[in-house]
């Protein structure tokens, strides 16, 4: 329960950031706060997904050290370590358990988890000097969801990598795989590779073969309420703790005139968020950020109740077959769960 109960409006907070406290919201998820290898279940029909987990404990310091040579044998010469593994799997197999228990595991005074938007909403704000400086002489940095359909972005990620590593820090990633890969990984391992051209020799990719299951969590459509429906799940969560009520046009405006680094101030306190109206987006800039601020509301594990068109039909076919599509189906899996929670 929030300090205080009641119903608040987003589009009134205009939520400020320092850089120090944007790097340290840098961390797991809540749902993965408790996150770690001991409590990763790999599944016996999936024999690479142990050994993904036997690999990433070593990678993150645990595990067992190299057999020593015998007085008749040699040793067996282990390959030189990379600074950096890639998670590469479908959709649902556990990748960012298996992140956020490198960042927990791992022995480390200084370590950032955060996901690929965070990263590139710090530059933009901070600017990249900044930032590298930020940075500079960090153990490990976990990117979650590294992604691939901007150009600009991931050149921007992979030179802000490459003058972290020479100062030894250690990266480990994932990212989308493409919605028609049908859970094979190898297209996204192909394409990091590709985008992340000036680094890739830096990383080790880790095959984790699985079944989906957050492909089942998204059958069906979210759920859209009816005005005296919307009013009264809306005061049942303000009774209990603190809801939002907003038009959701109004926040789609005020997105505009937040920085998407201070969306996760932008819904601090807040257990219920409450939307009225949506609607189908026309502006692809204003769909972008609404999927990074949905992307905030999902890891803070925040309902939403919401009226007019249901939120997994927000983005037009146009959009869905556009560069953005892979950002646009994980945010309408989201939504989904977010208004049946």
């Amino acid at each position: 329960m929030s300090a205080a109960a009641g119903v608040v409006h987003l589009v009134d907070r205009t939520p400020q950031l320092s850089g120090a406290e944007m790097v340290a919201a840098l961390v797991p998820p809540p749902q993965f706060t408790t996150a770690r290898f001991d409590t990763y279940r790999a599944d016996p029909a999936y024999p690479s997904q142990q050994e993904a987990k036997d690999l990433l404990v070593r990678f993150a310091g645990g595990g067992p050290a190299p057999a020593k040579g015998g007085l008749f044998r040699r040793a067996k010469r282990e390959p030189a370590p990379r600074p950096g593994v890639y998670l590469d799997g479908g959709f649902g197999v556990g990748k960012t358990h298996l992140l956020a228990a490198i960042y927990h595991d791992m022995p480390a005074r200084r370590k950032y988890f955060g996901s690929f938007i965070e990263y590139t909403a710090l530059v933009g704000a901070l600017g990249y000097k900044n930032t590298v400086e930020l940075f500079r002489g960090a153990d490990l940095l976990c990117i979650d969801e590294f992604e691939l359909d901007d150009p600009g972005d991931t050149m921007v990620m992979t030179r802000l990598l490459g003058e972290l590593v020479t100062g030894g820090t250690r990266f480990a990633a994932t990212s989308n795989t493409p919605p028609n890969a049908l859970g094979e990984g190898r297209f996204a391992a192909q394409d990091f590779l590709r985008e992340i051209h000036a680094m890739a020799e830096r990383f080790q990719t880790v095959r984790i073969d699985g079944t989906d299951y957050r492909q089942r969590a998204v059958d069906g459509h979210a759920v859209s309420l009816s005005t005296s429906e919307y009013d009264a799940a809306i005061g049942d969560a303000a009774a209990v703790g603190t809801a939002t009520d907003d038009r959701f046009e109004d926040l789609i405006a005020h997105l505009a005139r937040v920085h998407p680094s201070r969306y996760i101030r932008l819904i601090e306190g807040v257990d219920t968020v409450g939307l009225r109206d949506v609607e189908v987006f026309t502006d692809q800039s204003a769909a972008l950020r609404f999927v990074a601020f949905i992307d905030r509301v999902y890891d803070a594990q925040i309902p939403i109740r919401a009226t007019g068109v249901s939120l997994d039909g927000v983005f037009p076919e146009e959009m869905l077959s556009g560069g953005y599509r892979k950002k646009y189906l994980r945010a309408m899996s989201r939504l989904v769960a977010s208004t049946l929670a």
